[in-house]
């Protein structure tokens, strides 16, 4: 009985049932009801149109506001711009790398080029010839129109506003919290101050921007996918993750936040056992196309222009390897003799990660043998030539005139070979001895002279690879004999049977910062650290070839080889312990600001700007930093104690406005605070802007349920304070003038250097 009376409806259920039918009957009685359902329709159709209103209030404030907000971005941007008419900070650098575009020569620089040829791109526009090489300091001329190529990147800057504002309208947040998340960025003082130069960091700043909004906007479309609408965005999306990463390798941390998105999308596809695995399959596809093949074709794309456009030998001729710098317009290598022989002069590069010249000099290790340094240089200079002689084991030697009987032998296949270094007169040598910073591999040094010497001097050539040259009607080369430019060869040594070898390293100060040259146990022939080929070539005993054209240089070879030298000039970039850098910063004094950098000369003559983030957005972001890890665990404890029910859609939302722009800030600081080269307060730039995002996050958790009376007054108290801290600070944005005396009052702590 007691069984069967569970099933039986509780009195309650009874009451419950008996109230909706009376519901539903009198329902049914306000239908038919003529003279109430005119009241109730007249009410509903003045609800809807308020409501309406209301809509169209919204639309227009979403048009509004951010028009507002962006021509606000671009005065402050554009404001006094150029006040300081000397060449400030990085100008130098950057301008610098423009106006090499402009005349067409080659330059090696540790950034990818895309930022630099839009710095072109506005010289051009701005009528710039070249002629001005932006030393720092320096006033530009009258000729030069910088003010112009610096609104040119001001206007990056600046539509980071919209680009803002739209971002955090997908995200969902309130207006209000929209509002003030615009106007931080907007007022940011790092933003108006780096956006007022010829910089790259407005440009990597918009494109991070840019790519993090196509990630909200993928997500408000997330139920659209495959539309037209959908698929413009997926492209879009690998377009600006392209862009971004080749103006900066930073571009990387945000490609990174895009691909944590898609991994996350992907898998609520997986977990969507009615979706057809094809059509899952699809995802897959049409993301690996749009964000991983688009955007590196983008950065490929970049580097063809780039080597297009810087045709004329330059600066950076060191960097490259032998093809590419023979086939520059003026080139500074000189065609020798088509045959090596022995008794020869060369230089020889190397086609490892560091495409360096074969150098040694008077200095000695400090460690290990104690001999004279090998090392690879990329410069033109004496210490790179060799003299190839016949080996110690022969005992055979060319004469003076580099004749041996009055004979000349060439160079072949398995030749064995002593080089010996001209000015110092030493003989490449190695033994086993270890390496100086790589690990597994034996020091090579110069060691003895003409008499003092021994077998491990000796050397064996092994031939890789011959090209043919350009010149379609030039004879054929006998594939056998080493010859300069086309011959690729590697060097075995004869006793340790390890191969002379790059490592892409350098060594410490005492080797002069240069790249460490090892013998190494190689066993692939296509190792190209242990390749090499003879650049320049001097024989008198020889004819030249003038019908010889050298091959031209495979677009591959230089997009690698051009990529491995950013890396390594990259990872050169350390601090030197000899001397003090006081512009450079540790990365826990960007989101404490701690300090700030002064931009360019601070004598009472000179318009100043210092560097310094908004006190009021860098300290309250930042402090939502720690608020976030507080929100999301107590999120986390009452879901996991089964006291919150979060829907599919919660989720989503507490990972798009809070999760998402935690993980983006991560990964644009925490990198610096690993790495171990020099940092300067620029580089929290990115970072600063996911921060900002994160307090929106936290701004919505603390008040967006508040009663009017506390939500409204709090954000006019955040809007006041955003604007007030900007109109305080705004000279070291806007360019100080007079004396350090004036701004004492923006000493805040003592370590901003302000006066």
């Amino acid at each position: 009985m007691s069984s069967s009376s569970s099933f039986l409806p509780k009195s309650s259920d009874l009451h419950l049932r008996e109230r909706k039918k009376n519901f539903d009957v009198d329902e049914l009685e306000l239908a038919t009801d003529e003279p109430f359902n005119e009241e109730k329709d007249t009410k509903s159709a003045n609800l809807s149109k308020a409501q309406t209103l209301r809509k169209k209030i919204g639309q227009f404030g979403d048009k509004l506001a951010p028009t507002l907000l962006t021509l606000l971005a671009f005065y402050v941007r554009f404001s006094g711009i150029g006040k300081n008419p000397g060449v400030v900070w990085d100008e130098a650098h950057f301008g610098k790398f423009g106006s090499y575009y402009i005349k067409n020569e080659f330059y090696h620089d540790v950034h990818p080029p895309l930022g630099k040829m839009l710095i072109g791109l506005s010289e051009y526009l701005a009528g710039f010839n070249g002629d001005f090489d932006f030393s720092s300091g320096a006033t530009y001329p009258d000729h030069c129109n910088f003010v112009f190529m610096r609104r040119f990147n001001a206007v990056f800057g600046a539509l980071c506003t919209p680009v803002v504002y739209f971002t955090a309208r997908n995200m969902g947040f309130s207006l209000l919290t929209t509002y003030l998340l615009t106007l931080m960025v907007t007022l940011e003082l790092t933003y108006v101050t780096l956006s007022k130069f010829i910089l790259l960091d407005s440009m990597l700043l918009f494109f991070t921007a840019v790519t993090f909004y196509c990630v909200t906007k993928l997500h408000t479309l997330r139920t659209q996918q495959f539309t037209r609408e959908w698929s413009l965005w997926m492209l879009l999306s690998g377009l600006s993750v392209g862009c971004v990463c080749s103006v900066k390798w930073v571009g990387l941390f945000i490609t990174l936040v895009m691909g944590i998105y898609t991994i996350a999308d992907l898998f609520s596809h997986h977990c969507n056992k009615s979706m057809p695995r094809i059509q899952y399959y699809r995802h897959w596809v049409i993301r690996i196309i749009d964000l991983i093949i688009i955007p590196f074709m983008v950065y490929l794309f970049c580097f063809k222009i780039h080597f297009a456009i810087l045709h004329k030998s330059g600066t950076g001729d060191a960097s490259t390897n032998t093809l590419f710098q023979v086939n520059l317009d003026g080139t500074n290598i000189e065609m020798g003799p088509r045959d090596v022989h022995y008794g020869s002069h060369v230089t020889i590069r190397s086609h490892g990660l560091s495409p360096n010249l074969l150098h040694s000099h008077a200095q000695s290790y400090p460690v290990g043998s104690g001999q004279r340094q090998i090392t690879g240089y990329g410069h033109s200079d004496d210490n790179n030539i060799w003299v190839v002689q016949f080996s110690r084991g022969s005992g055979l030697e060319v004469d003076d005139q580099g004749l041996l009987n009055n004979e000349s032998f060439p160079l072949t296949d398995f030749s064995e070979i002593r080089l010996v270094h001209k000015n110092t007169e030493s003989n490449l040598h190695s033994h086993d001895i270890p390496s100086h910073v790589s690990k597994g591999n034996f020091e090579v040094s110069g060691y003895g002279d003409k008499i003092i010497g021994d077998s491990k001097d000796d050397w064996i050539v092994e031939i890789v690879e011959q090209l043919d040259s350009a010149n379609k009607s030039y004879h054929e080369e006998d594939p056998n004999l080493v010859h300069p430019i086309s011959t690729s060869f590697r060097l075995r040594h004869k006793e340790l049977g390890c191969y002379l070898a790059t490592t892409g390293l350098a060594y410490p100060s005492w080797g002069f910062k240069q790249a460490e040259i090892v013998c190494k146990n190689s066993w692939s022939k296509r190792d190209k650290s242990t390749w090499w080929n003879i650049e320049d070539h001097w024989n008198t005993n020889l004819d030249l070839d003038e019908g010889y054209v050298p091959p031209k240089s495979k677009f591959w070879a230089d997009f690698i080889l051009t990529n491995f030298a950013m890396a390594s000039s990259n990872n050169a970039l350390v601090p030197d312990e000899d001397k003090y850098d006081n512009l450079a910063s540790e990365a826990w004094e960007w989101p404490t600001l701690h300090v700030g950098l002064r931009m360019c000369g601070w004598s009472n003559f000179t318009v100043r700007y210092f560097l310094l983030g908004s006190p009021f957005n860098t300290w309250l972001s930042s402090l939502s930093l720690i608020i976030f890890i507080f929100i999301i665990s107590v999120k986390a404890y009452k879901w996991k104690r089964q006291t919150l029910n979060l829907s599919e859609d919660d989720f989503w939302t507490i990972f798009i406005q809070g999760i998402l722009p935690m993980i983006s800030w991560v990964f644009h600081y925490v990198p610096f605070v690993l790495m171990g080269r020099v940092t300067y307060v620029h580089h929290y730039v990115p970072a600063l802007y996911f921060a900002i995002l994160v307090f929106g996050f936290v701004l919505e958790s603390l008040f967006s349920k508040r009663a009017a009376y506390v939500r409204y007054p709090a954000y006019m108290f955040l809007f006041g304070g955003c604007i007030y801290v900007y109109i305080l600070f705004a000279p070291i944005a806007q360019g100080m003038t007079g004396t350090g005396a004036d701004y004492k009052y923006l000493v805040w702590l003592p370590s901003w250097k302000i006066v």
